[in-house]
Protein backbone atom coordinates (compact mmCIF):
# COMPACT_ATOMS: atom_id res chain seq x y z
CA UNK A 1 0.00 0.00 0.00
CA UNK A 2 2.75 2.74 0.78
CA UNK A 3 4.57 1.83 -2.90
CA UNK A 4 1.87 3.70 -4.60
CA UNK A 5 1.63 6.43 -2.12
CA UNK A 6 5.49 6.88 -2.18
CA UNK A 7 5.80 10.07 -4.15
CA UNK A 8 3.47 11.94 -1.91
CA UNK A 9 5.92 11.59 0.96
CA UNK A 10 7.25 14.51 2.26
CA UNK A 11 10.83 15.55 1.18
CA UNK A 12 13.94 16.09 3.74
CA UNK A 13 13.51 19.48 5.11
CA UNK A 14 15.52 21.79 2.96
CA UNK A 15 14.90 25.44 4.69
CA UNK A 16 12.42 26.43 7.32
CA UNK A 17 9.72 27.32 4.39
CA UNK A 18 9.19 25.28 1.46
CA UNK A 19 5.77 24.04 -0.69
CA UNK A 20 4.65 20.46 -0.26
CA UNK A 21 2.74 21.00 -3.82
CA UNK A 22 1.53 23.84 -5.04
CA UNK A 23 -1.25 24.17 -2.09
CA UNK A 24 0.64 23.00 1.05
CA UNK A 25 3.18 24.89 3.45
CA UNK A 26 5.65 23.45 4.73
CA UNK A 27 7.43 24.60 8.09
CA UNK A 28 10.22 23.42 10.08
CA UNK A 29 9.61 24.62 13.52
CA UNK A 30 12.44 25.25 16.28
CA UNK A 31 12.27 26.24 20.13
CA UNK A 32 12.47 30.05 19.85
CA UNK A 33 11.48 30.62 16.67
CA UNK A 34 7.89 31.05 16.71
CA UNK A 35 5.30 31.34 13.92
CA UNK A 36 2.35 33.39 13.17
CA UNK A 37 -0.18 31.57 11.54
CA UNK A 38 -3.45 31.98 9.72
CA UNK A 39 -6.27 30.63 12.38
CA UNK A 40 -7.50 27.23 11.45
CA UNK A 41 -4.29 26.92 8.42
CA UNK A 42 -3.20 24.01 10.73
CA UNK A 43 -3.54 20.59 8.96
CA UNK A 44 -1.27 18.68 10.67
CA UNK A 45 2.17 18.16 12.63
CA UNK A 46 4.73 16.05 13.96
CA UNK A 47 6.52 16.54 16.82
CA UNK A 48 5.59 18.50 19.75
CA UNK A 49 4.03 22.44 18.49
CA UNK A 50 1.60 24.47 21.07
CA UNK A 51 -0.87 26.90 19.07
CA UNK A 52 -1.79 30.35 20.80
CA UNK A 53 -4.83 31.94 19.23
CA UNK A 54 -4.93 35.91 19.13
CA UNK A 55 -1.62 36.11 20.97
CA UNK A 56 -0.96 39.49 23.09
CA UNK A 57 1.58 41.13 20.38
CA UNK A 58 -1.12 40.83 17.70
CA UNK A 59 -4.18 41.94 19.84
CA UNK A 60 -2.35 45.45 20.57
CA UNK A 61 -1.52 45.98 16.45
CA UNK A 62 -5.04 44.20 15.75
CA UNK A 63 -6.49 47.38 17.50
CA UNK A 64 -5.23 49.39 14.26
CA UNK A 65 -7.45 46.91 12.24
CA UNK A 66 -10.79 48.18 11.28
CA UNK A 67 -13.58 45.73 11.71
CA UNK A 68 -14.07 43.74 7.40
CA UNK A 69 -10.17 44.05 7.21
CA UNK A 70 -7.49 41.70 8.23
CA UNK A 71 -6.67 37.72 9.33
CA UNK A 72 -6.96 36.19 13.29
CA UNK A 73 -3.44 34.79 14.11
CA UNK A 74 -2.07 32.24 15.88
CA UNK A 75 1.01 32.03 16.93
CA UNK A 76 2.83 28.36 16.85
CA UNK A 77 6.06 27.70 18.63
CA UNK A 78 7.91 24.63 19.75
CA UNK A 79 10.02 21.88 17.29
CA UNK A 80 8.60 19.67 14.85
CA UNK A 81 7.54 20.22 11.10
CA UNK A 82 4.37 21.89 10.74
CA UNK A 83 1.91 21.87 7.89
CA UNK A 84 -0.80 24.57 6.82
CA UNK A 85 -2.71 25.69 3.61
CA UNK A 86 -5.70 27.33 3.18
CA UNK A 87 -8.70 25.82 1.78
CA UNK A 88 -6.75 24.33 -1.07
CA UNK A 89 -5.33 28.02 -2.50
CA UNK A 90 -1.86 28.27 -4.23
CA UNK A 91 1.24 28.70 -1.73
CA UNK A 92 3.83 31.52 -2.32
CA UNK A 93 6.65 31.25 -0.01
CA UNK A 94 8.85 34.34 -0.29
CA UNK A 95 12.23 34.70 1.98
CA UNK A 96 12.57 38.21 2.99
CA UNK A 97 16.32 39.41 3.74
CA UNK A 98 15.63 42.90 5.43
CA UNK A 99 12.98 43.93 2.37
CA UNK A 100 9.55 44.97 2.95
CA UNK A 101 6.13 43.77 1.35
CA UNK A 102 3.07 44.74 1.47
CA UNK A 103 0.03 41.95 1.93
CA UNK A 104 -3.72 41.48 1.46
CA UNK A 105 -4.66 40.46 4.83
CA UNK A 106 -6.68 37.39 3.15
CA UNK A 107 -3.80 36.07 1.61
CA UNK A 108 -1.40 36.08 4.24
CA UNK A 109 -0.87 32.60 5.57
CA UNK A 110 1.90 32.33 7.95
CA UNK A 111 4.94 34.13 8.38
CA UNK A 112 7.82 34.56 11.10
CA UNK A 113 7.25 35.54 14.54
CA UNK A 114 10.55 37.86 14.65
CA UNK A 115 9.15 39.74 11.77
CA UNK A 116 8.14 43.70 12.13
CA UNK A 117 4.94 43.81 10.62
CA UNK A 118 1.51 46.41 11.12
CA UNK A 119 -1.84 47.78 9.19
CA UNK A 120 -1.23 50.92 7.27
CA UNK A 121 -2.92 52.71 4.91
CA UNK A 122 -2.14 52.98 1.21
CA UNK A 123 -0.71 55.91 0.07
CA UNK A 124 -1.96 57.77 -3.03
CA UNK A 125 -5.60 56.10 -3.13
CA UNK A 126 -7.23 58.26 -0.10
CA UNK A 127 -7.95 61.35 -2.39
CA UNK A 128 -9.00 58.90 -5.52
CA UNK A 129 -11.48 56.62 -2.96
CA UNK A 130 -12.59 59.33 -0.58
CA UNK A 131 -11.36 56.90 2.10
CA UNK A 132 -8.68 55.09 1.40
CA UNK A 133 -7.18 51.35 1.20
CA UNK A 134 -5.60 49.54 4.45
CA UNK A 135 -2.74 47.20 4.41
CA UNK A 136 -0.45 44.43 6.09
CA UNK A 137 2.96 45.48 5.69
CA UNK A 138 5.83 43.17 6.68
CA UNK A 139 9.42 43.75 6.65
CA UNK A 140 12.78 42.17 7.69
CA UNK A 141 14.64 39.19 7.64
CA UNK A 142 12.51 36.17 7.42
CA UNK A 143 10.15 33.66 5.77
CA UNK A 144 6.37 34.89 4.81
CA UNK A 145 4.13 32.70 3.16
CA UNK A 146 0.90 34.12 0.81
CA UNK A 147 -1.93 32.29 -0.66
CA UNK A 148 -3.06 32.81 -4.24
CA UNK A 149 -6.04 31.57 -5.83
CA UNK A 150 -4.67 30.00 -8.72
CA UNK A 151 -1.16 30.20 -9.75
CA UNK A 152 -0.26 33.93 -9.64
CA UNK A 153 1.49 35.77 -11.86
CA UNK A 154 3.96 38.31 -10.92
CA UNK A 155 4.68 41.38 -12.61
CA UNK A 156 8.00 43.25 -12.30
CA UNK A 157 7.07 46.72 -12.98
CA UNK A 158 11.01 48.29 -13.83
CA UNK A 159 11.20 51.55 -13.90
CA UNK A 160 9.71 52.86 -16.72
CA UNK A 161 6.85 55.42 -17.43
CA UNK A 162 4.59 52.50 -18.14
CA UNK A 163 2.14 52.11 -15.25
CA UNK A 164 0.77 48.46 -14.44
CA UNK A 165 -3.06 48.33 -13.41
CA UNK A 166 -4.81 45.51 -11.23
CA UNK A 167 -8.25 44.69 -10.33
CA UNK A 168 -8.09 45.20 -6.64
CA UNK A 169 -10.05 41.91 -6.46
CA UNK A 170 -7.42 40.14 -7.86
CA UNK A 171 -4.30 41.91 -5.87
CA UNK A 172 -2.28 39.65 -3.41
CA UNK A 173 0.90 41.86 -2.62
CA UNK A 174 3.22 44.22 -3.99
CA UNK A 175 6.32 46.44 -2.90
CA UNK A 176 5.78 48.97 -0.75
CA UNK A 177 7.60 51.43 -2.36
CA UNK A 178 6.05 51.51 -5.67
CA UNK A 179 3.85 54.46 -5.99
CA UNK A 180 -0.14 53.80 -5.85
CA UNK A 181 -2.64 55.56 -7.53
CA UNK A 182 -6.62 54.84 -8.26
CA UNK A 183 -8.32 54.86 -11.75
CA UNK A 184 -11.78 55.15 -12.56
CA UNK A 185 -13.22 53.51 -15.81
CA UNK A 186 -17.09 53.74 -16.43
CA UNK A 187 -16.58 52.37 -20.10
CA UNK A 188 -14.89 49.30 -19.33
CA UNK A 189 -17.53 48.43 -16.02
CA UNK A 190 -19.01 45.48 -17.71
CA UNK A 191 -15.52 43.75 -18.30
CA UNK A 192 -13.47 44.41 -15.75
CA UNK A 193 -13.96 43.37 -12.27
CA UNK A 194 -16.98 41.65 -10.94
CA UNK A 195 -19.42 44.36 -9.69
CA UNK A 196 -21.83 45.80 -11.42
CA UNK A 197 -21.08 49.51 -10.90
CA UNK A 198 -17.86 51.77 -11.44
CA UNK A 199 -14.97 50.07 -12.10
CA UNK A 200 -11.80 50.81 -9.96
CA UNK A 201 -8.26 49.92 -10.65
CA UNK A 202 -5.06 50.14 -8.77
CA UNK A 203 -2.17 51.51 -10.86
CA UNK A 204 1.37 50.89 -9.80
CA UNK A 205 4.68 52.60 -11.35
CA UNK A 206 8.70 52.54 -10.07
CA UNK A 207 10.80 49.79 -9.09
CA UNK A 208 9.18 46.53 -7.29
CA UNK A 209 6.72 44.03 -8.17
CA UNK A 210 2.86 43.14 -7.66
CA UNK A 211 1.55 39.91 -7.56
CA UNK A 212 -2.03 39.24 -9.26
CA UNK A 213 -4.00 35.82 -8.50
CA UNK A 214 -6.17 34.63 -11.29
CA UNK A 215 -9.18 35.34 -9.56
CA UNK A 216 -11.69 38.33 -8.10
CA UNK A 217 -13.17 37.30 -5.47
CA UNK A 218 -14.36 39.72 -3.62
CA UNK A 219 -15.22 38.16 -0.73
CA UNK A 220 -13.74 39.75 2.80
CA UNK A 221 -10.55 40.91 0.70
CA UNK A 222 -8.92 44.08 0.64
CA UNK A 223 -11.90 46.84 0.44
CA UNK A 224 -12.34 50.86 1.09
CA UNK A 225 -12.67 51.32 4.57
CA UNK A 226 -13.28 55.07 6.72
Amino acid sequence: MNQPLAGFAPAPVGARMENHGSHMLKVAMQTGNDLLARMGSMIAYEGFIQYEPNPPAVRQIARDWITGEGAPLMKCSGDGLLYLADYGANVVVINLAGEAISVNATNLLAFDANLQWGVERVKGLAKFAGQGLWNTKISGQGWVALTSRGEPIVVDCGGGEDETYVDPDALVAWSPNLKVKGKRSFKAQSLIGRGSGEAYQMAFSGQGIVVVQPSEDSTDRLRFRG
